[in-house]
């Protein structure tokens, strides 16, 4: 054979047997791409859907502010991470990281999940579990238990009506959907075993009904002793009369954050001297929020209050609420919001923990009473519970650390990791409320719009500004562990 010849016949043939390779290869893995696919070859829409649903229920969720509704994101965002890693090559699994109460099932090796399917079927399992037994108070948030259930079950439904179709192996879809279900029983099973976690939104004030009064008044900070007040000592403002809220919320389990690392530096000491730091601080407040405050300042205030039950979500929750806006504008895909749901919840877990470790331990008074007992007796925060009418509304829960900033300052951490730093975002929350100034906000990062989150409590009248500037950089500090966790091979 001539070379010529030769030149033409060997790439036909080299042509012929390396598509002949790749359409067997083709024909051996079946036709349906959705049972075959990885997990990032998926769009975000199921992790979307499950945090939409899960921002509207913490709105009315009696109790579930400020700590239960983190600890269920942690876990329902680890389950869904541990339900599709097998399909994340470039991904480890970290069910070892936390001991061996925490029983994962192996996933079995070659076997076919529709991934979005499998998803849907963990978060229907977890999000009926944790908010089986949530208090609900009639007219004054919108939703009952029962109204709650059942937009879990018409969610799960839905989806799996919608991933049937579309995947038209019903026996894939099945396992897919046993799969989802085993690896979330496992994760239920170790979140039932953390005594203060479990059920604590059923009593978010650890009343002592044996003793027919606040236990957290005799026992925890003895902050006030037959009526009198210990000064720069917590105890409840006017508007605000019950005992501190989750005063055993930071005995929590924790994803990342040892005892030690629970506990936040000590605030100022406490002073009532006009030439002090702490009553600058004080008097910084009283300057910058009343009446007659900046407009600027009230937007801020109001823009990231996320104060009042029965009207938005939560502070925690508002970061996720903020995830959802981008997975939406980037057109995320399933690994990037699996990936997104389990390191922000678990951040979001320990940011609360530790929060109200600290909180309890420093037991710092709010403004609003330093201010009426030292400054001005008649000053009042500028915060108005539009549902109920209350004015001057502050946290009944000590001040130091904010929580708000120790969400905002972590929480900008993750989202920037997930994300990429220097992602200029607007937040669009709030953009159709008419009883606050909900007006959406452009940030160059989410570092900058946590810092902004922090600070806007100093303006709003229920933080001194150590409690928010500790706050931020103790949640950037916790962001970084879980950021830390080896979840990359």
């Amino acid at each position: 054979m001539n070379n010529k010849l030769l030149r033409v016949i060997l790439p036909l043939a080299l042509f012929v047997l390396v598509t002949g390779c790749q359409k067997n290869s083709v024909e051996e893995e079946g036709d349906n791409k959705e049972i075959k696919g990885l997990v990032k070859d998926f769009d975000y829409t199921t992790v979307w859907e499950w945090n939409e649903l899960f921002t509207r229920i913490d709105k009315d969720a009696m109790g579930y502010r400020p700590c239960p509704g983190p600890r269920a994101l942690a876990y329902m965002g680890l389950s869904a991470y541990e339900t599709a890693v097998a399909g994340m090559p470039e991904y480890n699994s970290l069910k070892n990281q936390w001991g061996s109460e925490l029983k994962i099932p192996d996933f079995v090796e070659g076997q076919k999940i529709h991934w979005p399917s499998a998803i849907n079927a963990s978060y229907t399992y977890l999000m009926k579990k944790f908010f089986f037994k949530t208090n609900f108070v009639p007219g004054f948030g919108h939703l009952t238990n029962a109204d709650t259930q059942k937009l879990i079950e018409t969610l799960g439904a839905a989806l799996d009506a919608k991933y049937k179709t579309v995947v038209n192996d019903l026996v894939v879809f099945n396992d897919s959907k046993a799969w989802g279900e085993k690896v979330a029983a496992a994760v239920w099973s170790w979140a039932v075993t953390d005594p203060y976690g479990n059920d604590a939104d059923l009593n978010p004030l650890n009343n002592d009904p044996a003793k027919g009064e606040n236990f957290y008044y005799n026992w925890r900070t003895k902050s006030m002793s037959n009526g009198a007040v210990i000064p720069g000592k917590w105890y409840p403002t006017n508007d605000n009369p019950d005992g501190g809220m989750f005063p055993y919320g930071g005995r929590m389990r924790t994803f990342v954050t040892t005892d030690a690392q629970k506990l936040c530096p000590p605030p100022l000491a406490y002073s009532e001297s006009k030439t002090s730091p702490y009553y600058a601080q004080a008097l910084e407040v009283y300057a910058l929020s009343n009446p007659n405050m900046r407009y600027e300042d009230r937007w801020v205030s109001e823009f990231w209050s996320d104060d009042i039950f029965g009207q938005t979500f939560g502070p925690p929750t508002r970061l996720l609420a903020i995830m959802d806006q981008v997975l939406v504008a980037e057109k995320s895909n399933l690994q990037t919001a699996i990936e997104g749901a389990a390191k922000l919840g678990m951040a979001n877990n320990d940011f609360g923990v530790a929060a109200w470790h600290s909180k309890y331990v420093y037991n710092v008074e709010r403004p609003e009473n330093y201010i009426k007992r030292l400054i001005d007796p008649n000053w009042e925060p500028i915060l108005v519970n539009t549902v109920s009418g209350v004015k001057g509304i502050t946290p009944p829960f000590p001040a130091y650390p904010s929580g708000h900033s120790t969400f905002g300052g972590g929480g900008g951490a993750i989202l920037a990791n997930v994300f990429g730093q220097n992602y200029e975002f607007t937040d669009l929350c709030h953009k159709d409320r008419t009883e606050f100034l909900g007006i959406p906000r452009t940030f160059n990062s989410f570092e900058d719009a946590g810092l902004e989150n922090a600070l806007s409590r100093v303006t709003l009248g229920v933080h001194f500004r150590m409690d928010c500037t500790t706050g931020y950089a103790f949640g950037q500090q916790i962001a970084r562990r879980v950021i830390n966790l080896p979840w990359k091979k």
